[in-house]
């Protein structure tokens, strides 16, 4: 029913890079196929090798050249005239606006690069921008506005067959039945994704499908062994693919199973490491979740109470600012867990 997966971010001369491409091996072929169109003149060519340039920057944590990459490509097809090389470069930038927690932007830049990937006739561009929309209202937790959407990308992209797309979908909305507590509907539907994903060797879906079946199995089945074998099986490709952003959600995921395990002393190990991660990609949602993590597990460790009811109330205000809707709920969660009063007048003017 579904082909091999593949990559339509890699165009023109760069077609024949796979979507399990180490993504250091596509920084350097973009990089040289964008110079070498550059010298040629060749402003299509150079827009769509800068696309791959922008995005194995933005896959590896490379905030700033990602930024760069994504507006001369940008720039450059619009030189062009190339209106779905436009749209293609909106994509990545919405994409990166995402992943530095600027939801407002990203929302802007996907939207805009859904109506340019409209008018191209481009429904591949056009899909991943309506994906990367309803991921950013999925992400501020607004389920209700982004379900619908999940839902119709699902059905498309299983009519075309498109196995990446189909993956991604169904991740999305996994991840919403899973953090609206529906756990067996959400296992299902990651069990599916992986499936789907290693049958089109798409190792990338495939790891975070595998994240997201740890996490049921830690939270429903309370197998921690068992999540953290399916983790340690998602961060082999992770690392084999030099998937920087993927690996510290990982790593913040491992954080949280053995936290739940009572295993505090190795859960504050990995959330540091995950924290150390997200501060070197400027990635500020999932630094702020392996925050909360460590400040959990350090309290668990017998920390000063007032000292971890100050950091709590800083988060709000950390949280508020990324937009997630449900970061109040988290801090809340976390006070009751820990046995502390509700946040103090300070905590709560710094989150508004």
């Amino acid at each position: 029913m579904y082909g091999k997966a593949f990559a339509p971010e890699y165009q023109g001369a760069l077609t024949t890079l796979s979507v399990n491409s180490s993504l250091t091996d596509v920084l350097a072929a973009g990089t040289e196929q964008l110079r070498a169109a550059e010298r040629a003149g060749a402003r299509g060519e150079a827009a769509r090798s800068g696309l791959a340039v922008a995005e194995a920057h933005r896959r590896l944590g490379q905030v700033a050249d990602a930024e760069r990459a994504w507006k001369a490509s940008y720039r450059t097809a619009r030189e062009a005239g190339d209106t779905g090389a436009m749209a293609w470069a909106l994509w990545s930038g919405g994409t990166l606006a995402r992943q530095r927690g600027a939801l407002p932007l990203a929302w802007r830049l996907l939207r805009l690069a859904a109506e340019l990937g409209k008018h191209a006739g481009d429904v591949v561009v056009r899909g991943y921008s309506l994906a990367g929309m309803a991921e950013t209202g999925r992400i501020q937790g607004d389920y209700e506005a982004v379900t619908a959407l999940h839902e119709q990308l699902l059905a498309e992209a299983r009519k075309r067959g498109e196995a990446r797309h189909t993956v991604w979908a169904l991740e999305g909305i996994a991840q919403i039945h899973r953090n609206t507590g529906s756990y067996d509907t959400a296992y299902a539907m990651f069990e599916e994704a992986a499936a789907i994903a290693a049958g089109a060797e798409d190792r990338r879906g495939h790891a975070w499908a595998l994240r997201g079946l740890a996490d049921i199995v830690s939270v429903r089945d309370r197998d921690p062994e068992r999540a953290l074998a399916l983790l340690g099986e998602a961060e082999v490709s992770c690392q084999e693919m030099n998937l920087v952003s993927a690996l510290a959600y990982n790593h913040k995921m491992r954080g949280n199973v053995l936290y739940r395990a009572g295993r505090y002393a190795e859960a504050r190990e990995v959330y540091a490491q995950a924290l150390a991660e997200f501060d070197g990609m400027s990635e500020p949602r999932g630094r702020a979740l392996a925050r909360l993590g460590l400040v959990k597990s350090l309290a668990r460790l017998g920390r000063d109470r007032a000292e971890t009811g100050a950091e709590l109330d800083e988060l709000v205000g950390v949280l508020d600012g990324i937009g997630l809707r449900h970061g109040r709920e988290l801090i809340r969660g976390a006070r009751e867990e820990l046995g502390l009063a509700p946040g103090s007048a300070a905590g709560r003017e710094a989150g508004r």
